[in-house]
């Protein structure tokens, strides 16, 4: 660690040569430039973009910021999340185009923790707290078209009296644009990807179009978006069995993650996905300082997965030879999801200023249909099969806020509070029904529903100590309750007890200018993260793996800290951060008994009694390399997450003791990025980019990985990514390339190789 630290010091110091800091600039037109504002650092907007909202500026202390410009220039944008994935600490766990399960990773948390840090658009929720998973409950990107984003920002970590203990990882904020006059884009985006991996080689393409439209009526303005998308998906699966069946040939000899057997007897997961992504948003100014705001989303999923058999009969035809997982890999899906928000705002410039925001989200349709039985001698498939619904699931939240800055933002004495109140509804049901075809609904094979609700009261008090120091003192009180849990299996059915809890956390942030160039920051919070409706409720049978419902589980209560040091120079900026979290009862799945004194162990979302994570960010940038127009940005994470006590048991077949000193599952313990951007002139820049993961492990005692580069391994991995961009007034096109190499990797699924990308738009 001293090693460790002593190096950080020494790239911080050697920053000069390798980092810059934005010069501060009054003028709105110029792009990515920052000013300091009480220690929070903004990027001024351009004409055509969104300035930072004045609740965020007093909420958020911003540690990362990103243009829609900087975003066009040097990231393949496809999907919304696409725009973030070079941000500090960031790893999004996006597996294709048009992916619906698209976690974002932090530089503590995993990207099984959907519920671990908290991503807005307009300060209206995309995180989808109706559980803690990469699958269902993984954030709504859908609801945002790229051609909307005008900025985002983000803080790492739960120092913020605003924000809920999920911020326990980082708050995303997104902020969208309105128009000011009569304008509109039409974007056309191409990627290829040609893919070779066992029995499968070819080429997977996507087609998306985009377009918008706005005016500005006097007061009112109105925004009109739209994004359709056409995608075929890589396999994002594979049967697997340790032996391979009687009578076939075909198939490729493998060994899982542990180095048992795993042979590779085809592909599952063939995704073709017709997606649609539609908004209205319409702001009235009601005074020259009040903006109300009203915006309707409705996103549209139909989807369909195939399998590819690599096995051959002694004939010579394909053949599923019976595996039960080329049905569970075949099926359609229906989806439709709508939102609507309502925002009203000011920006007064003076002592008080406001903001309320209520959203409602809605799973209107959602219906999964699958076969459950593979035939033994061709491809076809038995007639039964399940239904999974979860139509009817959705949420609402509603936030209110108040500030008080005498003379202005840039008062000495700031005051900021405000009330939350959000609800969340689960129904999971999963039928059996007679005919998959005809989808005909009989019998509940599976059930898990529940609601959830927690109401909170916060304020903080940012002051201005002298000309160089400013501390934010700020507290938050939340009252949580999980009730209506109700599971079923088969015949039985069990009604799950209400629980309630109610937790109180203060937070620090002291934000000193040592020097004119020099800033430290001290951050240290408490947070609670409340259990979500599916960590208590769900009931999930896969394959001879039953997970049960964990009604009783107790808030993670955790403990985070983080001093950073910037140094700003002429041409750039570097920083290091020492953070750390201490953590108790982590929600994490564990094998415990099903009644109390049984040996037979099953899998439970259970409370970890106490991990410890710590780490040290390194970040630099410089925007003038040797020659002018040359850019490069880059960080390197290093965190060591342990487990320190543990009551239950990480596997089956391991005592608690196993995972005492671990590594915390799905958590790399490095991880690094870098973005280089050369701007010959103003209409044209080329961008290479890349980014790291050390492997990481999945389980609490860390199983020994013999072999983590396979199929459901996690290994560690290296992409590069090139994009050329060229814009001259209303026009642009770029050409890129992602994964530039063609890494063949796995994290858990197989991940896309070599993409290449073209992008056409116009805005009139």
């Amino acid at each position: 660690m001293k090693t460790i630290g002593m190096i950080a010091l020494g790239l911080l110091a050697a920053g000069g040569l390798q980092a810059q800091a934005p010069k501060a600039d009054s003028s709105a037109t110029k792009a990515d430039t920052a000013v300091r504002i009480r220690g929070i650092e903004i990027t001024a907007a351009p004409s055509d973009q969104v300035a930072v909202k004045p609740m965020q500026l007093l909420t958020l202390p911003t540690t990362a910021s990103l243009t829609t410009k900087q975003a066009r220039q040097t990231v393949n944008l496809v999907d919304t999340e696409d725009a973030v994935k070079y941000m500090p600490s960031v790893m999004m766990r996006k597996r294709n185009n048009g992916d619906t399960q698209t976690v974002m990773g932090t530089r503590i948390w995993g990207i099984g923790g959907s519920a671990r840090s908290l991503i807005f658009a307009d300060g209206v929720p995309l995180s989808t707290l109706i559980g803690n998973n990469n699958t269902f409950a993984s954030p709504k990107w859908g609801l945002v078209a790229p051609v909307e984003i005008a900025r985002i920002d983000m803080m790492n970590g739960p120092y913020s009296a605003a924000y809920a203990g999920n911020s326990m990882g980082a708050v995303m904020e997104i902020t969208t644009r309105l128009p000011e006059h009569f304008e509109g884009s039409i974007n056309q985006v191409y990627a290829v990807q040609s893919h070779k991996l066992y029995g499968t080689s070819n080429t997977f393409n996507t087609m998306q179009t985009s377009g918008s439209l706005g005016d500005r009526f006097g007061k009112l303005a109105v925004w009109v978006s739209g994004n359709y998308q056409d995608s075929h998906s890589q396999p994002l699966g594979y049967v697997t069995a340790g032996t391979f069946p009687a009578g076939t040939t075909g198939g490729f000899g493998d060994v899982n993650k542990l180095g048992a057997a795993a042979n590779i007897l085809g592909a599952t997961g063939l995704l073709h996905t017709h997606m649609t992504n539609g908004k209205v948003k319409a702001a009235y100014d009601i005074t020259p300082t009040i903006r109300a705001a009203y915006t309707f989303g409705l996103w549209r999923n139909d989807a369909s997965s195939a399998v590819q058999s690599y096995l051959t009969t002694a004939a010579g035809a394909p053949t599923f030879a019976g595996q039960a997982g080329f049905a569970s890999g075949y099926y359609n899906m229906d989806q439709q999801q709508t939102s609507h928000s309502v925002t009203v705002r000011s920006d007064t410039r003076k002592d008080w200023d406001f903001e309320f925001a209520g959203a409602y989200f809605h799973f209107d349709k959602d219906r999964q249909t699958v076969p459950t039985t593979s035939a033994a001698a061709d491809t076809t498939y038995g007639t039964p099969g399940r239904v999974s619904i979860a139509a009817g699931t959705g949420w609402y939240t509603a936030d209110a806020k108040g500030a008080w800055h005498k003379g202005g933002l840039g008062a000495a004495h700031a005051v900021s509070f405000g009330t939350h109140t959000e609800f969340y509804q689960l129904k999971n049901a999963s039928w059996n029904t007679p005919d998959w075809r005809a989808g005909t609904l009989t019998t509940v094979a599976t059930e898990g529903d529940g609601k959830t609700r927690a109401q909170a009261l916060w304020a903080q008090d940012s002051w201005q100590i002298g000309g160089r120091l400013r501390a934010t003192f700020g507290a938050r009180y939340e009252t949580w309750r999980a009730f209506d849990g109700f599971n079923q299996n088969d015949a039985t059915q069990v009604t799950q007890p209400t629980v309630n809890a109610s937790r109180f956390s203060p937070k620090l942030v002291l934000d000193w200018a040592v020097a004119p160039r020099w800033t430290l920051t001290l951050s240290t919070g408490q947070a609670f993260r409340f259990p979500t409706a599916s960590e208590l409720y769900q009931l999930v049978t896969t394959g001879t793996t039953f997970t049960s419902p964990a009604p009783n589980l107790k808030p993670e209560n955790v403990l985070a800290g983080e001093l950073r040091i910037q140094r700003r120079f002429g041409q750039g900026q570097a920083q290091v951060a020492f953070f750390g979290q201490d953590v108790r009862d982590a929600i994490i799945s564990q094998f415990l008994p099903l009644v109390p004194n049984s040996t037979t162990l099953f899998s439970y979302l259970s409370n970890v009694d106490h991990i410890r994570a710590g780490g040290i960010e390194l970040l630099a940038v410089h925007n003038r390399v040797f020659i002018q127009g040359l850019q490069v940005n880059g960080y390197v994470t290093w965190l060591d997450a342990r487990t320190v006590a543990l009551t239950g048991q990480p596997s089956a077949t391991v005592p608690a003791s196993a995972a005492i000193g671990k590594f915390l599952p799905n958590i790399p313990t490095w991880r690094a990025g870098f973005t280089t951007t050369y701007r010959p002139t103003g209409e044209l820049a080329f961008s290479v980019a890349g980014r790291y993961s050390s492997m990481l492990y999945t389980t609490l005692d860390n199983a020994a990985l013999k072999n983590p580069n396979v199929y459901q391994g996690f290994t560690g991995w290296f992409v590069m990514d090139a994009r050329a961009n060229y814009t001259r007034q209303r026009f642009g096109v770029s050409l890129g390339i992602d994964n530039l190499s063609n890494r063949k990797y796995f994290l858990f699924h197989p991940f896309p190789q070599r993409t290449v990308v073209v992008d056409v738009r116009f805005t009139f």
